[in-house]
This record gives C-alpha cells, structure tokens and sequence, in this order.
C-alpha cells in the first residue's frame, strides 16, 4: 500500500506542477493580449463633436480625425471609462447634429455622413469584446430618430446605408 500512496503521491505533485505550469502560460498570455492594438484612446477621438463632424465631410470616402486616425480606432478593448465617455459624448452629439440636420433638409450627404458615423462605430465595437454595446446603442437611435411618429423615406435607407457600409468597411 506505501507504494500505491507513493505513487498516487507522485501522481499528484506531476498534475498540481502541470497545472502550475498551464496556468503560468495562460497568464502570460493574458498579459500580452492586445499588445498589437493600443490600450489607449487615441488624442484625436477625445476631440469635440465639432472635430467628428468635421471629418465625417469626407464620407463616404474614407473620414480620419486629425488627418489621421479612422473612428473606429476611437473604441479600444478595456477602453477607460473616462476616455469612453469623452468620445461617446463627442460622437453621440456629432449623431444627434447630423440626425437634426437631415431631419431639416434631407441633404443626401449628410445622410452618408450618419450612416458613416454608424458603420464605423460598429467596425471599432466588434474588436472590442461588448463593452461598447450601450454606446452602439445609444449611436444608433440618435442616428435613426425620425421625429415623432414619422418615418425616413426609402431615400434616406438608401444613403444613410450607402455611408454605413463605407464606414463598416474602412472607418
């Protein structure tokens, strides 16, 4: 019997090493995931609406705040919660100006530029593990607030997903 205890013994220190040593790996891991991506909110998104809007003018070719950075680099995983609110609340107003503006004069441009903003908010929230949900959300009914009981014609459909399919795929 000392045997079989000095064996199930043995047994048992080789499986509490291995696992010692699995969770060593997975921990490491964890460290260096999202190493290739910035943790950091890029300074351009922490920009005023004024800044979102200015760019979006380029939709549905491709918009890039300060010259550079695309609008879906603004929503990064484990983004802080203070960054998060700065460039939500820049790009929530930028939706409802544009929303207002469409609203008044149906300008097919400015209908691209909203479905620009859209598009592009989707693209950064899918590579960001859900923690932008409330944010994609809250996007999107400012985006697509009709008035009260009023609906968008076909017209708007037709530019605001022209502009949500450009930003999808390169903002």
């Amino acid at each position: 019997m000392r045997r079989g205890r000095a064996a199930a013994h043995g047994y048992d220190q080789a499986v509490r090493r291995g696992a010692a040593i699995i969770l060593a790996g997975a921990l490491l891991v964890a460290a260096g995931c999202g190493s290739d991506r910035e943790a950091e909110t890029p300074a351009a998104c922490l920009s005023p609406a004024s800044t979102f809007l200015d760019a979006l003018e380029a939709a549905p070719e491709d918009v890039r705040l300060e010259g550079s950075t695309p609008i879906s680099d603004c929503l990064v995983p484990g983004q802080d919660g203070g960054p998060l609110a700065t460039t939500g609340q820049a790009m929530v107003e930028a939706a409802n100006n544009l929303n207002r503006d469409v609203r008044r004069s149906f300008q097919r441009e400015e209908m691209i530029e909203l479905g620009y903003l859209i598009g592009a908010v989707q693209r950064g929230a899918a590579e960001t593990e859900g923690i932008h949900e409330d944010l994609v959300r809250r996007l999107d009914a400012a985006a697509r607030y009709a008035g009260d009981d009023e609906v968008f014609p076909a017209s708007f459909e037709r530019a605001f997903g022209a502009g949500y399919a450009a930003g999808l795929e390169r903002g």
